[in-house]
Protein backbone atom coordinates (compact mmCIF):
# COMPACT_ATOMS: atom_id res chain seq x y z
CA UNK A 1 0.00 0.00 0.00
CA UNK A 2 2.60 2.84 1.30
CA UNK A 3 4.52 2.07 -1.78
CA UNK A 4 1.95 3.06 -4.16
CA UNK A 5 1.38 6.44 -2.06
CA UNK A 6 4.30 7.61 -1.63
CA UNK A 7 5.96 6.64 -5.67
CA UNK A 8 7.91 4.20 -4.49
CA UNK A 9 8.90 1.54 -7.08
CA UNK A 10 8.68 -1.63 -4.54
CA UNK A 11 8.91 -2.17 -0.90
CA UNK A 12 12.29 -0.49 0.40
CA UNK A 13 12.08 -2.44 3.42
CA UNK A 14 10.92 -6.36 3.03
CA UNK A 15 12.28 -8.83 5.86
CA UNK A 16 13.52 -11.50 2.62
CA UNK A 17 17.14 -11.03 1.84
CA UNK A 18 17.54 -9.09 -1.13
CA UNK A 19 21.16 -8.74 -2.37
CA UNK A 20 18.99 -5.60 -4.65
CA UNK A 21 19.42 -3.64 -1.36
CA UNK A 22 22.72 -4.65 -0.09
CA UNK A 23 24.12 -2.21 2.52
CA UNK A 24 27.86 -2.33 2.96
CA UNK A 25 28.23 -0.89 6.40
CA UNK A 26 31.94 -1.23 8.02
CA UNK A 27 31.39 -4.21 9.27
CA UNK A 28 29.64 -6.09 6.59
CA UNK A 29 33.19 -4.41 4.08
CA UNK A 30 35.13 -6.50 6.63
CA UNK A 31 32.87 -9.61 6.46
CA UNK A 32 33.57 -9.19 2.48
CA UNK A 33 37.58 -9.08 2.68
CA UNK A 34 37.67 -11.93 4.63
CA UNK A 35 35.25 -13.72 2.60
CA UNK A 36 37.51 -12.78 -0.66
CA UNK A 37 40.19 -13.91 1.07
CA UNK A 38 38.81 -17.60 2.29
CA UNK A 39 37.75 -18.05 -1.13
CA UNK A 40 40.95 -17.18 -2.80
CA UNK A 41 42.10 -20.21 -0.84
CA UNK A 42 40.03 -22.68 -1.62
CA UNK A 43 39.79 -24.64 1.44
CA UNK A 44 38.67 -25.56 4.60
CA UNK A 45 35.98 -23.09 6.91
CA UNK A 46 34.78 -19.44 6.31
CA UNK A 47 32.75 -18.70 9.77
CA UNK A 48 30.52 -15.27 9.71
CA UNK A 49 28.44 -15.05 12.63
CA UNK A 50 26.23 -12.15 13.78
CA UNK A 51 22.82 -11.76 15.80
CA UNK A 52 19.65 -12.42 14.62
CA UNK A 53 18.65 -9.98 11.63
CA UNK A 54 22.20 -8.38 11.44
CA UNK A 55 22.69 -9.33 7.82
CA UNK A 56 23.87 -12.69 6.98
CA UNK A 57 21.75 -14.21 4.38
CA UNK A 58 21.87 -11.08 2.43
CA UNK A 59 25.51 -10.51 2.65
CA UNK A 60 25.77 -13.86 1.44
CA UNK A 61 23.06 -13.42 -1.49
CA UNK A 62 25.27 -10.23 -2.64
CA UNK A 63 28.34 -12.96 -2.52
CA UNK A 64 26.49 -15.32 -4.70
CA UNK A 65 25.96 -12.23 -7.40
CA UNK A 66 29.97 -11.87 -7.77
CA UNK A 67 31.19 -15.37 -7.96
CA UNK A 68 31.24 -16.72 -11.46
CA UNK A 69 29.15 -19.54 -11.71
CA UNK A 70 31.40 -21.45 -14.72
CA UNK A 71 34.58 -21.41 -11.71
CA UNK A 72 32.63 -22.17 -8.58
CA UNK A 73 29.56 -24.39 -7.88
CA UNK A 74 27.65 -23.49 -4.56
CA UNK A 75 25.38 -25.49 -2.50
CA UNK A 76 23.61 -23.69 0.25
CA UNK A 77 21.60 -25.87 3.52
CA UNK A 78 19.73 -23.97 5.73
CA UNK A 79 19.63 -26.67 8.62
CA UNK A 80 17.52 -27.24 11.37
CA UNK A 81 18.48 -29.61 14.06
CA UNK A 82 20.42 -32.43 12.46
CA UNK A 83 22.30 -34.89 13.28
CA UNK A 84 25.62 -36.38 11.14
CA UNK A 85 23.73 -38.75 8.91
CA UNK A 86 21.17 -36.42 8.10
CA UNK A 87 23.22 -33.49 7.72
CA UNK A 88 25.25 -35.82 4.63
CA UNK A 89 21.84 -36.74 3.34
CA UNK A 90 20.85 -32.89 2.72
CA UNK A 91 24.39 -31.99 1.80
CA UNK A 92 23.82 -34.18 -0.98
CA UNK A 93 19.77 -33.08 -1.96
CA UNK A 94 21.90 -29.63 -2.26
CA UNK A 95 24.05 -30.72 -4.89
CA UNK A 96 21.33 -32.09 -6.46
CA UNK A 97 22.18 -35.20 -5.84
CA UNK A 98 19.58 -38.54 -5.76
CA UNK A 99 20.11 -40.83 -3.26
CA UNK A 100 17.96 -44.01 -2.34
CA UNK A 101 16.96 -44.72 0.89
CA UNK A 102 18.80 -43.83 3.90
CA UNK A 103 22.41 -45.26 3.30
CA UNK A 104 25.29 -42.81 4.91
CA UNK A 105 27.64 -44.75 2.71
CA UNK A 106 26.05 -44.11 -0.19
CA UNK A 107 25.54 -40.98 0.22
CA UNK A 108 28.85 -39.74 0.89
CA UNK A 109 30.20 -41.80 -1.84
CA UNK A 110 27.84 -39.87 -4.35
CA UNK A 111 29.25 -36.52 -3.24
CA UNK A 112 33.04 -37.71 -3.42
CA UNK A 113 32.32 -38.59 -7.05
CA UNK A 114 30.42 -35.48 -7.67
CA UNK A 115 33.06 -33.31 -5.94
CA UNK A 116 35.66 -35.21 -8.27
CA UNK A 117 33.77 -34.73 -11.44
CA UNK A 118 33.36 -31.05 -10.40
CA UNK A 119 37.49 -30.88 -10.26
CA UNK A 120 38.20 -32.49 -13.63
CA UNK A 121 35.81 -29.98 -15.06
CA UNK A 122 37.67 -26.97 -13.47
CA UNK A 123 35.25 -26.07 -10.95
CA UNK A 124 35.81 -25.39 -7.12
CA UNK A 125 32.83 -26.60 -4.65
CA UNK A 126 31.38 -24.45 -1.89
CA UNK A 127 28.77 -25.55 0.71
CA UNK A 128 27.26 -22.58 2.69
CA UNK A 129 25.48 -24.38 6.09
CA UNK A 130 23.22 -21.15 7.21
CA UNK A 131 22.19 -21.28 11.47
CA UNK A 132 24.64 -23.52 12.36
CA UNK A 133 23.65 -23.25 15.94
CA UNK A 134 20.95 -25.84 15.34
CA UNK A 135 23.64 -28.33 14.25
CA UNK A 136 24.44 -30.90 16.61
CA UNK A 137 28.20 -32.07 17.57
CA UNK A 138 28.20 -35.10 15.37
CA UNK A 139 26.74 -32.72 12.67
CA UNK A 140 30.08 -30.66 12.41
CA UNK A 141 32.19 -33.47 12.47
CA UNK A 142 30.49 -34.80 9.28
CA UNK A 143 30.54 -31.14 7.63
CA UNK A 144 34.51 -31.66 8.64
CA UNK A 145 34.94 -34.91 7.48
CA UNK A 146 33.59 -33.80 4.02
CA UNK A 147 36.30 -31.20 4.13
CA UNK A 148 39.36 -33.77 3.56
CA UNK A 149 37.90 -35.26 0.51
CA UNK A 150 40.87 -34.66 -2.09
CA UNK A 151 41.54 -35.04 -5.68
CA UNK A 152 45.64 -35.72 -5.66
CA UNK A 153 46.64 -32.46 -3.26
CA UNK A 154 43.99 -30.44 -4.13
CA UNK A 155 41.10 -30.07 -1.34
CA UNK A 156 37.65 -30.76 -3.18
CA UNK A 157 34.95 -29.14 -0.75
CA UNK A 158 35.29 -25.70 0.92
CA UNK A 159 32.71 -24.64 3.78
CA UNK A 160 31.19 -21.47 4.52
CA UNK A 161 29.63 -21.45 8.09
CA UNK A 162 27.00 -19.09 9.15
CA UNK A 163 25.50 -18.54 12.82
CA UNK A 164 24.37 -16.68 15.40
CA UNK A 165 26.56 -15.66 18.41
CA UNK A 166 25.71 -18.73 20.41
CA UNK A 167 27.37 -20.99 17.60
CA UNK A 168 30.70 -18.81 17.37
CA UNK A 169 30.95 -19.66 21.35
CA UNK A 170 30.76 -22.87 20.50
CA UNK A 171 33.50 -23.14 18.05
CA UNK A 172 35.83 -20.96 20.28
CA UNK A 173 35.19 -23.05 23.20
CA UNK A 174 34.00 -26.93 22.91
CA UNK A 175 36.58 -29.19 23.71
CA UNK A 176 35.36 -31.58 20.46
CA UNK A 177 35.89 -29.01 18.08
CA UNK A 178 39.31 -28.88 17.78
CA UNK A 179 40.14 -30.30 14.55
CA UNK A 180 37.39 -28.23 13.26
CA UNK A 181 38.83 -24.98 14.65
CA UNK A 182 42.27 -25.93 13.40
CA UNK A 183 40.75 -25.78 9.42
CA UNK A 184 38.87 -22.23 10.25
CA UNK A 185 40.55 -20.34 7.57
CA UNK A 186 38.63 -16.88 8.02
CA UNK A 187 36.24 -15.83 9.99
CA UNK A 188 34.31 -12.67 11.20
CA UNK A 189 31.24 -11.00 13.64
CA UNK A 190 29.07 -9.27 11.65
CA UNK A 191 28.26 -6.44 14.46
CA UNK A 192 25.03 -4.10 14.33
CA UNK A 193 24.78 -0.73 12.43
CA UNK A 194 25.79 2.53 14.16
CA UNK A 195 23.83 5.41 14.27
CA UNK A 196 25.01 7.06 11.11
CA UNK A 197 25.20 3.69 9.21
CA UNK A 198 21.80 3.25 10.33
CA UNK A 199 20.36 6.49 8.61
CA UNK A 200 22.16 5.68 5.87
CA UNK A 201 21.18 2.35 5.49
CA UNK A 202 16.82 3.81 5.41
CA UNK A 203 17.93 6.48 2.74
CA UNK A 204 19.93 3.60 0.86
CA UNK A 205 17.15 1.09 0.85
CA UNK A 206 14.92 4.09 -0.25
CA UNK A 207 16.78 5.13 -2.82
CA UNK A 208 16.41 1.61 -4.69
CA UNK A 209 12.74 2.42 -5.06
CA UNK A 210 13.17 5.82 -6.15
CA UNK A 211 12.77 7.58 -3.64
CA UNK A 212 13.25 11.62 -3.64
CA UNK A 213 12.50 13.10 -0.42
CA UNK A 214 8.90 11.84 0.32
CA UNK A 215 8.36 11.73 2.86
CA UNK A 216 10.33 13.56 4.54
CA UNK A 217 11.92 12.71 8.05
CA UNK A 218 12.05 14.83 10.97
CA UNK A 219 14.77 16.34 12.50
CA UNK A 220 15.70 13.11 15.35
CA UNK A 221 13.63 10.77 13.38
CA UNK A 222 16.86 8.30 12.59
CA UNK A 223 18.70 8.80 15.37
CA UNK A 224 15.47 7.36 17.33
CA UNK A 225 15.28 4.92 14.75
CA UNK A 226 18.53 3.90 15.87
CA UNK A 227 17.76 3.62 19.74
CA UNK A 228 14.45 1.76 19.12
CA UNK A 229 16.24 -0.82 16.72
CA UNK A 230 19.67 -0.99 18.30
CA UNK A 231 21.21 -1.34 15.13
CA UNK A 232 19.71 -4.34 13.68
CA UNK A 233 19.08 -4.69 10.05
CA UNK A 234 15.70 -6.78 9.85
CA UNK A 235 14.32 -4.74 13.21
CA UNK A 236 14.87 -1.32 10.95
CA UNK A 237 13.13 -3.56 8.14
CA UNK A 238 10.34 -3.99 10.59
CA UNK A 239 9.99 -0.73 12.16
CA UNK A 240 10.24 1.11 8.85
CA UNK A 241 7.29 -0.88 6.37
CA UNK A 242 5.43 -0.12 9.86
CA UNK A 243 6.01 3.41 9.92
CA UNK A 244 5.53 4.12 6.54
CA UNK A 245 2.46 2.02 6.42
CA UNK A 246 1.18 4.74 8.99
CA UNK A 247 2.23 7.66 6.88
CA UNK A 248 -0.23 6.17 3.80
CA UNK A 249 -2.90 5.74 5.82
CA UNK A 250 -2.84 8.84 7.16
CA UNK A 251 -1.79 10.52 4.21
CA UNK A 252 1.08 12.20 5.50
CA UNK A 253 4.08 13.92 4.00
CA UNK A 254 6.91 13.78 6.49
CA UNK A 255 7.25 11.29 9.34
CA UNK A 256 7.78 12.05 12.85
CA UNK A 257 8.62 11.18 16.12
CA UNK A 258 5.25 10.81 17.44
CA UNK A 259 4.64 8.50 14.53
CA UNK A 260 7.70 6.35 15.12
CA UNK A 261 6.49 5.73 19.38
CA UNK A 262 2.35 5.35 18.44
CA UNK A 263 4.16 2.49 15.89
CA UNK A 264 6.88 0.63 18.50
CA UNK A 265 3.93 0.92 20.83
CA UNK A 266 1.90 -0.79 18.63
CA UNK A 267 4.05 -3.43 17.86
CA UNK A 268 5.16 -4.11 21.49
CA UNK A 269 1.69 -4.63 22.27
CA UNK A 270 1.35 -6.79 19.23
CA UNK A 271 3.95 -8.91 21.12
CA UNK A 272 2.17 -8.76 24.38
CA UNK A 273 -1.80 -9.32 22.38
CA UNK A 274 -3.55 -12.14 24.20
CA UNK A 275 -3.74 -11.78 27.98
CA UNK A 276 -7.33 -10.46 27.34
CA UNK A 277 -8.55 -13.19 25.02
CA UNK A 278 -7.58 -11.63 21.68
CA UNK A 279 -4.76 -13.10 19.48
CA UNK A 280 -1.36 -11.79 18.23
CA UNK A 281 -1.08 -10.57 15.07
CA UNK A 282 1.18 -13.22 13.51
CA UNK A 283 -1.31 -15.57 14.86
CA UNK A 284 -4.08 -13.38 13.15
CA UNK A 285 -2.07 -13.99 10.04
CA UNK A 286 -1.68 -17.41 10.39
CA UNK A 287 -5.39 -18.18 11.44
CA UNK A 288 -6.58 -19.29 8.06
CA UNK A 289 -4.01 -21.73 7.06
CA UNK A 290 -4.69 -23.01 10.78
CA UNK A 291 -8.23 -23.19 11.02
CA UNK A 292 -11.03 -23.76 8.02
CA UNK A 293 -13.99 -21.31 7.84
CA UNK A 294 -16.91 -23.40 8.56
CA UNK A 295 -19.37 -21.88 6.18
CA UNK A 296 -16.44 -22.74 3.31
CA UNK A 297 -13.98 -25.02 4.33
CA UNK A 298 -12.24 -25.56 0.81
CA UNK A 299 -11.00 -21.58 0.97
CA UNK A 300 -10.18 -21.27 4.44
CA UNK A 301 -6.28 -20.55 3.20
CA UNK A 302 -7.56 -17.71 1.21
CA UNK A 303 -10.52 -16.66 3.60
CA UNK A 304 -10.27 -13.10 6.06
CA UNK A 305 -9.48 -14.10 9.39
CA UNK A 306 -13.22 -13.04 9.89
CA UNK A 307 -13.61 -14.00 13.53
CA UNK A 308 -10.67 -12.15 14.81
CA UNK A 309 -11.30 -9.06 12.88
CA UNK A 310 -15.00 -9.16 13.53
CA UNK A 311 -13.83 -9.44 18.05
CA UNK A 312 -11.67 -6.17 17.25
CA UNK A 313 -14.17 -4.35 15.18
CA UNK A 314 -16.69 -5.50 17.91
CA UNK A 315 -14.45 -3.85 20.26
CA UNK A 316 -14.15 -0.68 18.76
CA UNK A 317 -18.11 -0.35 18.42
CA UNK A 318 -18.39 -1.37 21.98
CA UNK A 319 -16.08 2.15 22.65
CA UNK A 320 -18.32 3.94 20.20
CA UNK A 321 -20.79 3.29 23.03
CA UNK A 322 -18.49 4.33 25.36
CA UNK A 323 -18.36 7.25 23.97
CA UNK A 324 -21.94 8.06 23.12
CA UNK A 325 -22.72 7.18 26.95
CA UNK A 326 -20.10 9.76 28.12
CA UNK A 327 -21.75 12.71 25.43
CA UNK A 328 -25.11 11.95 27.28
CA UNK A 329 -23.31 12.19 30.39
CA UNK A 330 -21.76 15.50 29.35
CA UNK A 331 -25.29 16.82 27.93
CA UNK A 332 -26.79 16.02 31.33
CA UNK A 333 -24.59 17.65 33.34
CA UNK A 334 -24.95 21.09 30.97
CA UNK A 335 -28.34 20.91 31.97
CA UNK A 336 -27.85 20.13 35.37
CA UNK A 337 -26.15 23.39 35.27
CA UNK A 338 -28.01 26.08 37.54
CA UNK A 339 -28.47 29.43 35.43
CA UNK A 340 -28.15 32.69 36.71
CA UNK A 341 -25.77 32.31 39.88
CA UNK A 342 -22.91 34.56 39.67
CA UNK A 343 -21.13 34.59 36.21
CA UNK A 344 -23.85 31.71 35.30
CA UNK A 345 -21.19 29.03 36.35
CA UNK A 346 -21.19 26.30 38.78
CA UNK A 347 -18.12 25.40 40.14
CA UNK A 348 -19.45 21.73 40.84
CA UNK A 349 -20.76 21.43 37.14
CA UNK A 350 -17.92 22.76 35.59
CA UNK A 351 -15.42 19.73 37.38
CA UNK A 352 -18.13 17.81 36.43
CA UNK A 353 -17.95 18.91 32.69
CA UNK A 354 -14.06 18.59 32.62
CA UNK A 355 -14.24 15.05 33.94
CA UNK A 356 -16.58 13.53 30.95
CA UNK A 357 -14.39 15.75 28.66
CA UNK A 358 -11.06 14.00 29.68
CA UNK A 359 -12.93 10.46 29.39
CA UNK A 360 -14.41 11.77 26.45
CA UNK A 361 -10.87 12.56 24.85
CA UNK A 362 -9.04 9.24 26.64
CA UNK A 363 -11.89 7.05 25.00
CA UNK A 364 -11.47 8.46 21.34
CA UNK A 365 -7.85 8.07 21.78
CA UNK A 366 -8.19 4.66 22.46
CA UNK A 367 -10.81 3.92 19.97
CA UNK A 368 -8.45 5.72 17.23
CA UNK A 369 -5.40 3.06 18.32
CA UNK A 370 -8.04 -0.12 18.41
CA UNK A 371 -9.11 1.38 14.70
CA UNK A 372 -5.41 2.06 13.20
CA UNK A 373 -4.00 -1.72 14.55
CA UNK A 374 -6.73 -2.98 12.35
CA UNK A 375 -6.81 -1.13 9.29
CA UNK A 376 -2.69 -2.42 9.50
CA UNK A 377 -3.66 -5.90 10.24
CA UNK A 378 -5.61 -6.11 7.70
CA UNK A 379 -3.30 -4.50 5.00
CA UNK A 380 -0.46 -6.72 6.17
CA UNK A 381 -2.65 -9.43 5.60
CA UNK A 382 -3.47 -8.45 2.27
CA UNK A 383 0.02 -7.63 1.12
CA UNK A 384 0.73 -11.22 2.88
CA UNK A 385 0.67 -13.13 -0.84
CA UNK A 386 0.78 -11.68 -3.76
CA UNK A 387 -2.68 -13.86 -4.44
CA UNK A 388 -4.33 -11.24 -2.54
CA UNK A 389 -2.66 -7.66 -3.40
CA UNK A 390 -5.93 -7.13 -5.94
CA UNK A 391 -7.92 -6.72 -2.53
Amino acid sequence: MYEQFYGFSGRPFQLTPDPHFYFESASHRKAMSYLGYGLAQGEGFIVITGEIGAGKSTLVAHLMERIDPGALTVAQVVTSALDGAEIVHVVAQAFGLAVEGHDKAAALGAIERFLQDEARAGRRCLLVVDECQNLDLAALEELRMLSNFQLGAHPLLQCLLLGQPEFRRTLAHHPGLEQLRQRIIASHHLEALDAGEVAHYVRHRLAQVGWQGHPRFAEGLLEALYRHTDGIPRRVNQVMNRLLLLGAIEERDALDNAMLDAVIAEMKADQTRGAGGARSHADLRAAPEAAPAPAAPAAAPETMPTAEVAALLADRDARTAELEAAISELQAAGRAQPAGVGDGVDEEAEARLGTALARIEARLEEQEQSFRHVLTMLIEWLEDRPSREAA
